[in-house]
This record gives structure tokens, sequence and C-alpha cells, in this order.
């Protein structure tokens, strides 16, 4: 099965590209569901279907291609309701009025991190060849995707301790604090929804799936896309391509359009620089507005051309180990930012990389154990991080 994930700055076009090609998916013959995570959903708009004939089900919109707008909410109350009991246990303890505790409980973001969980259903139920996900604007899906990794450090090195401290402490924390303690339902909502991200984010870093941003040919919206580039190989998910969309075409422009002509090429350029080595799709801008499953497939058609939209890609991996007769080097696909802007630091087993706001923490193999972070340097859009056995003394420490 592959699974394609669309995304790029709010505007851009991401949902029209992610519908196009799912719809020339479907016409190649491929079982294909195209499903949206953004709340705001724009896919039957795309589709030009009516209002409410697409929703929380796969609903057939041409032969072989299905649409699915999550819903978000009710995911949400499957996945929060009993940690949300909890919170608002200790909200309504602290006399806080209900409206406002219920508001409190909802994390901001929360309902498009759990609308993939509905992608995990999908691919599970073995019904598609093929699955496209209109992500939401990039940063939330920079966020979105950054999710269980982190919350995969807190369930393995905080939570086990919490739950046996808690199981033991209960009824002295209870009257000390005068709020309830989380119970055994809290923590194993916590272990459940942990377990269903993992297996999400397993799917989605896998060799079977890849990311494309949509980007049109502005200075500002580049900037944002060389950033989830470096952010989303940062967490280890492959950029397989880049669509270039709504470009003037320079035949019969008068001046004013010229101008724009001009501009665009500048950009496009630096476009080539940025995603040197990616393929890097463009799409005119359109006398009309693509809608509807026909519109949507000839735009596809034309953007991929003769190549194949569906095609594996070629890029590496999350990291890659190399041991070696004086050490080892950590190999981390990290394009487009230089040394000065990597932090590195060792917690215990963990690798902590840090680029700009974004914060990865990879666990090392146990056989790294015993050794120092001797030196690392970024080349060639790759971060290598050299790691050295630490010398053992007389005493054999």
């Amino acid at each position: 099965m592959r699974v394609l994930l669309f995304t790029g700055k709010g505007g851009v076009g991401k949902s029209t590209v992610a519908a196009g090609t799912a719809a020339l998916a479907a016409a190649d013959g491929h079982r294909t569901l195209v499903l949206s995570t953004d709340a705001a959903h724009s896919l039957a708009d795309a589709f030009g279907c009516p209002p409410g004939s697409i929703g929380a089900e796969p609903a057939e919109v041409a032969d072989r291609l299905f649409v699915q707008q999550v819903d978000a909410q009710l995911r949400f109350e499957q996945s929060w309701a009993d940690i949300q009991r909890y919170l608002l246990s200790i909200l309504d303890v602290a006399g806080l009025d209900p409206v406002a505790a219920e508001e409190l409980t909802v994390i901001p973001g929360a309902e498009e991190v759990l609308a993939l969980l509905e992608l995990r259903l999908q691919a599970l139920s073995g019904a598609w060849d093929v699955i496209v996900v209109d992500c939401a604007p990039t940063a939330e899906t920079l966020r979105l995707l950054a999710l269980p990794e982190a919350l995969g450090w807190y369930m393995h090195r905080v939570l086990p301790v919490e739950r046996r401290v808690v199981k033991a402490l209960r009824p002295v924390l209870s009257r000390a604090a005068g709020v309830p303690m989380p119970g055994d339902s809290v923590f194993d909502a916590l272990e459940r929804l942990h377990a269903e991200l993992e297996e999400v984010r397993g799917l989605l870093s896998g060799p079977d799936a890849s990311v494309r941003i949509v980007l049109t040919p502005e200075n500002v919206v580049l900037a944002e896309a060389r950033r989830a580039y470096t952010t989303l190989s940062l967490f280890g998910y492959r950029v397989d391509g880049v669509v270039a969309n709504r470009i003037f075409p320079a035949e019969g422009a008068d001046d004013w359009r010229a101008g724009w002509v001009m501009a665009q090429d500048e950009v496009l350029e630096r476009v080539a620089e940025s995603f040197a080595g990616l393929p890097i799709w463009r799409s005119a801008y359109r006398p009309g507005e693509p809608v509807g499953v026909d519109s949507l497939r000839a735009l596809a058609r034309e953007l991929y051309d003769d190549a194949d939209p569906l095609a594996r890609t070629k890029a590496r991996g999350p990291f890659r180990i190399s041991s070696g007769e004086h050490g080892a080097v950590l190999r981390l696909s990290l394009p487009l930012v230089s040394r000065a802007e990597v932090d590195l630091a060792r917690n215990g087993d963990d690798l902590v990389v840090t680029v700009g706001s974004y914060r990865r923490l990879i666990t090392l193999p146990s056989g790294l154990a015993r050794y120092r972070i001797a030196g690392a340097r970024v080349e060639q859009g790759e971060l290598q991080v050299r790691f050295v056995e630490d010398p053992v003394d007389e005493t054999g420490r």
C-alpha cells in the first residue's frame, strides 16, 4: 500500500494537488482513498460534491476513488475521553465553571493529531492500494508528526514510575493534595493512545510512505517550505518531491503578467537549489479553478507528465549507524542547515538534536552506551555524529 501526504503553507493549493493525485491514481486502476486531516475541510469542494455528501466515512465519488473528511471531534472524544474526565475532575475540585473547564481540557491541535488515528484504521483495513492524505497547513503538520516520538519519551521514561508511585500512594496523595489522583483507566488511555500513535509513526516513516511539499513561487512560501523540509527530515519522514503550483505561463504575457513571470522565475531558481536531488513538479496557473474529478485528474496528468505519481522514494531512512575500528557514526538526513544551526546533547541513552524550535530525542542502541560524542558535522544535507569508546582505566571502570 502506498501512502502520500501533501502539506504546505495555507492557500498554496495542497488540497487540489492531493485530490488530483488521488483521482489520477484511481484512474490508473488503484483503489484509492483521499482523506483530509485539516480541520478546514475542502476536499468536498474540490471534487464538486453536494454539501453533506462527504463525511466521516469513505464516500465513492468515482470508480475506485473514495473521499473521507475525518471527524476529528469524534476521534478526539474516543481517544481523549478518559483523560479528559480526569482533568475535569481536578478542575471541578478547583471550583472552575464546567464550560470553561471543558474548554481548558481540549489541547490546541489535538484534534488534528488524533485525526491521524483514522489513517491508521484505514491502513489496517487492507481496503486500499493508495491512501492520499490532505494534511493541515505546515506548522500543524509538523506538530502532528512530531507528537508520537515526543509522547514516546514520556511513556517510556516517566509514565512507568509515575504509575507505580500513584498506585502505591493514591490514598495518601488524595488526602494531602485534596484532588483525585489518576486511576488505571487514565494510564491505560495514555498507553493506548501512545501505542496507536506509534503505529501511525511507523506507517508514515516506513518505505511505502512519503511527504510532498506544495508551494507557490513566493519568497515567504519558499522559506516555510525549506523549514518544513528540514524539520520533516529531522523527525525521520521522507520528502520525495516538491510541487510548485500556480506558475504564470510566459507565453502571451502582458507587462503586468511579465513582471510576475520574472519574479516567479527568480524564486523557482531558488526552489531548484533548495530541493536539489528531489523531483520538482510544476503546475501552471489555470484560467479556471479545477473542480470535479475530471478537472483534477487532468491537472495531475499535466503535473506529473510521464512520471509515475506513486513511485517509491529513493530517499534514505530516518537515520543510520555504521561501526568501525575507531568508533561509530550516526547519520541523520538534515537538509538546508549548517552545523552552527544544530545543537547536540547527550542525555543518558538519548541523543538530543535541536534545530530551531524543534527538538528530537533519538534513543541510541545499547551498543553505544559506553560511547561518547567525539564530534559532529553537517555535510551534503546530512548530520554526521561521531562516537568513540570511553577509555577504561586500570580498575575496569
